[in-house]
Formats: C-alpha cells, sequence, structure tokens
C-alpha cells in the first residue's frame, strides 16, 4: 500500500487533496481511483482510505479511518556539517528508525569538507529526504530540524541525556541500561573524529563519552548504529 505524506489534520470520512509530486507518484506507480492508500501527517497520525480522483496536479484521497500513533521515546540526533550525501543518508535512516529531532553541527573539521550539508537549501533537501523515508517506511512521525549550530551551543534539558560517539568512551550498552524514561541527545562527530579540546568542552558541559565498536566508523554509520542499539534497548522493555 502506497503511503503519502500531507502535513494536515486527518479526518474521518474526510476528503485530503494531495499536490503534484503524489499526483506523480500515483502515475508512476499506475495508482487508480479506488485503490487504498495510507497518508501520515508526521505527527502522529495515519490515515487510511481510498483515491477519490487523480488529476495532472493532484490526487484526492478519502479517509476512511484514522490513527493515532503515541510517540516512541524521543531519541535526538546531533549530526556533523559533513559531506551532503552522507548526512542526507543519516538523516534517512534516522527518521525510519524514529528519532524525534535532527540538528546540524559545526565543528572545526567541518570547515574542511567539500561539498558540506549547510544552509537553507541543504535544509529543503534534508526535510525533503526526511519525508520520503517517513513515506517508504509508513512512520507516523517526523523529526523536526533545528537551527545548526556549534558544539558551544547544543542543548540539552534535565531530562535528557547527553551522549556524545567517542571510540575511547565507555561502551553504549553501558548507558543504554540506565535510559530509563531520559530522552538521549546522540551527538556524532565529524569525520576524522571529534578534536581534544572540543571533546574536552562536551565533556565539561555534561556530555558522556560512549563507543559503539573497537575500530573506527564512518559518522553516517555511527550515527545509525547509535540510534538503531538505541532504539532496540527501549522497544525490548517496552514489550
Amino acid at each position: 500500500m502506497s503511503t503519502f505524506f500531507a502535513d494536515v489534520t486527518f479526518s474521518v470520512n474526510a476528503t485530503t487533496t494531495l499536490g503534484e509530486q503524489a499526483a506523480h507518484h500515483a502515475r508512476v506507480k499506475r495508482l487508480q481511483v479506488g485503490d487504498e492508500v495510507s497518508l501520515t501527517n508526521g505527527a502522529g497520525s495515519i490515515g487510511h482510505g481510498s483515491i477519490s480522483a487523480i488529476k495532472k496536479t493532484s490526487v484526492e484521497v478519502s479517509i476512511a479511518t484514522v490513527l493515532v500513533v503515541p510517540p516512541p521515546l524521543a531519541i535526538h540526533l546531533r549530526a556533523p556539517v559533513a559531506d551532503r550525501d552522507r548526512m542526507l543518508m543519516l538523516a534517512e535512516k534516522g527518521t525510519e528508525l524514529g528519532i524525534a529531532s535532527w540538528q546540524s553541527v559545526r565543528f572545526r573539521r567541518s570547515l574542511s569538507v567539500s561539498p558540506r550539508g549547510d544552509g537553507p537549501a541543504f535544509t529543503e533537501k534534508l526535510r525533503a529526504r526526511m519525508i520520503a523515508a517517513l513515506e517508504q517506511s509508513g512512520g507516523a512521525w517526523l523529526p523536526k530540524i533545528l537551527d545548526e549550530t556549534s558544539i558551544s551551543s547544543i542543548e540539552f534539558s534535565s531530562d535528557q541525556i547527553p551522549i556524545a560517539l567517542d571510540a575511547s568512551g565507555d561502551p553504549l550498552t553501558s548507558v543504554t541500561k540506565t535510559i530509563g524514561a531520559r530522552a538521549p541527545v546522540v551527538l556524532v562527530g565529524p569525520e576524522g573524529g571529534i578534536e581534544p579540546e572540543e571533546l574536552a568542552r562536551l565533556v565539561d558541559a555534561g556530555w558522556r563519552r560512549v563507543r559503539l565498536a573497537p575500530n573506527t566508523l564512518r559518522f553516517e554509520t555511527a550515527g545509525i548504529a547509535a540510534v538503531a542499539a538505541i532504539r532496540s534497548t527501549h522497544q525490548g522493555e517496552e514489550e
């Protein structure tokens, strides 16, 4: 069943109109009037219904049922400003794994990367990739994209646990066992790792250093692995 993103509130027996991108997708998929589809608004609602009209620049969907999905444990991802294609991959996989928010972080090593993912145009691409991942996975929650920041300006609250991925840190399992109801904030460093001075500043600010493997991982691999490990551990506790 095809899933479409619609940034609206769903209502039973109402008709939701999707735009040109959905119309193109419907033609590519050879969807027809009467076919069943799902809608996700990225805010916790999944609508199920059928196509009532397919036009050149729009698709109309009649909603039969609406499912409200509670948010999972909030996992906040803080990713390095780095190679833009690899950042997009991390954002895509993070969305599939249900991250609650994304924030790009500038490190010293970010300055030497080209082409790197930063600026308003990249943010638009980032959101588009996240929406595509949400549609593909059938998820209900779209990550919130926060403004780009530096390591000295990353914020976290008392009900969150800040985790900085570092090859010389404690095992990640030592943290996942004690998360409880606290929302983890996972900081992934740039290619080549976080520089010692930056790492010291993070530790002074309350970040806990954790490692995933004995060898060095690419930043997108580290981010995906960390989120997956935390999600799996928490999911197991819920079950």
